[in-house]
């Protein structure tokens, strides 16, 4: 069995030097607010279900 190969990732960081402008931080926000909702569309949380418990007397 072989090692899998390891995948290089293209990826930008926010932050670095100083600190994000508020219009930055609320375009973060808004993004991050849709990516939520979309998600929740597409991946609906599905409850689920446990039996109920029967309760039995002792005598």
């Amino acid at each position: 069995m072989s090692k899998p190969k390891k995948i290089e990732l293209d990826v930008d960081f926010i932050g670095g030097i100083g600190s994000l402008t508020i219009e930055e931080e609320k375009e973060l926000s808004v993004y991050f607010k849709n990516r939520k909702t979309q998600e929740s569309i597409v991946n609906p949380v599905k409850k689920k279900l446990r039996p109920k418990k029967s309760i039995k007397s002792l005598a």
